[in-house]
């Protein structure tokens, strides 16, 4: 008995000395790692992005200049974006957060804002491996250039070294249909390119709290500027409708958002139904009218933080009127330039005034092209009936009153186009 006893007392032990000289190795192996300094974040487990290829014109010496273009739908954006998209030095990616509502659908508007900031977050580092990870190809299918939305306009992907087609250096509108058959590349590849610009440029329309940006502000690796667009809201709204097809999943999100005790129902025409497919509207006019609600009043609290700003957004933030932008082209793209420091050539000065002198106004919702600056300017004033402009006035009217834009008191006065509905705005 007493034998027993002993030999279970000394395999008792042995499993003891085994599991100290595992501990020690253990303990051992981390000290013989580099350390790591105090406070520093926990290696994340994802692809990390390669430094700038050997001989590549990658950015020497100061920080790289970050931008975020804050806009909504049918704001221009289209249009400004081109601004950065054709300038040689300048990194663009159109609407990347697209990626995030597609993947993350049925999702509210508000619901998506920290995911959309973990994207931005991982894109101003040219981690473009982010875009895989918000793929709806499916699994096992790894995502090239041309899965990448808005790839068929976007500068980089459609020029050398990428694709033969165009020269970046060449300002000039890419042709869609050209782009559509460059060779599709790895997101590896492009984000080597990611990395020869000094300038990083993101148009978004799917973040509506500027404040969900402040932690990328505030990051002392990051230098992001913000460029709000706006645009008169009763012309947005117009334009909404006539793109209604094309938005009627993301109304449907930005409505979903709306806050249940506060939110008014949209005005409806006499005799108009919900569903109606007579004149083409129905419920998706309904949802286009909608989401102003929420547009406007994530705006009104953008413009309000913007006239007050917290120390992270003092001198990195600039409003500019699309209506501005428009009737005076030059001046306003030297302003934006010169906030980002950028320099203006001659190039995108010719550029930006051909596409405000255009013969009219495209009936193509979601083309950039040239347009006549004053038809743009007043088309929406002949297209909303005078309930529909009232009902735009109604949800907007704070950040009208901020932005300068008048509103009106009768259907004479929306149609006397000779009286200019701009004024002077606060900001």
């Amino acid at each position: 008995m007493k034998v027993c006893r002993r030999k279970a007392l000394a395999l008792c032990l042995g499993y003891a000395l085994l599991l100290l000289l595992a501990a020690l190795n253990l303990l051992e192996y981390k000290w013989r790692r580099e350390p790591r300094r105090c406070g520093e974040p926990p290696a994340v487990p994802r692809q990390r992005p390669p430094p700038p290829p050997a001989g590549s014109s990658a950015p020497q010496g100061g920080r790289r200049q970050l931008v975020y273009v804050f806009t909504t739908w049918r704001s221009g954006s289209s249009f400004f974006g081109e601004l950065f998209n054709q300038n040689p030095e300048v990194f663009f990616l159109y609407e990347p957060v697209w990626h995030v509502w597609q993947k993350l659908y049925p999702g509210d508007a508000v619901s998506l804002q920290g995911a959309a900031r973990d994207m931005l977050s991982s894109l101003y580092r040219c981690d473009l491996s982010v875009f895989q990870l918000y793929s709806t190809a499916g699994a096992g299918k790894n995502l090239t250039t041309l899965g990448i939305f808005g790839a068929a306009t976007n500068k980089v992907i459609c020029s050398s070294p990428l694709c033969p087609a165009y020269r970046k250096e060449v300002v000039g509108m890419v042709d869609d249909r050209v782009c559509k058959k460059c060779p599709p590349q790895r997101l590896s590849r492009f984000q080597e390119e990611c990395h020869k610009y000094r300038t990083l440029v993101i148009k978004g329309v799917r973040v509506f709290d500027l404040a969900v940006l402040a932690p990328l502000m505030r990051d002392p690796t990051l230098d992001l500027k913000v460029i709000h667009l706006v645009r008169d809201p009763r012309a947005v709204a117009s334009s909404r409708i006539r793109s209604r097809h094309g938005l009627i999943r993301e109304s449907l999100q930005v409505v979903r958002s709306r806050d249940p005790r506060i939110h008014r129902m949209p005005f409806l025409e006499t005799g108009h139904k919900l569903g109606g497919k007579k004149d083409g509207g129905g419920g998706s006019d309904y949802h286009a009218l909608g989401a102003m609600e929420v547009i406007c009043s994530s705006m009104a609290k953008t413009l309000q933080t913007a006239l007050h700003p917290p120390d992270w957004l003092q001198g990195n933030y600039m409003a500019v009127r699309y209506e501005d932008l428009v009737m005076e082209p030059i001046k306003t793209l030297r302003q934006v330039y010169g906030f980002v420091n950028l320099a203006v050539s001659p190039e995108m000065e010719k550029f930006t005034l051909n596409m405000t002198s255009g013969p009219g106004y495209s009936s193509k919702p979601f083309v950039v092209s040239a347009r006549n600056a004053t038809q743009a300017l007043s088309a929406w004033r002949t297209a909303l009936s005078f309930q529909q402009i009232k009902q735009v006035e109604e949800y907007c009217q704070q950040p009208m009153a901020l932005l300068g834009y008048e509103r009106v008191g009768s259907p004479e006065e929306v149609k006397d186009l000779s009286r200019t509905l701009l004024r002077k705005p606060r900001l």
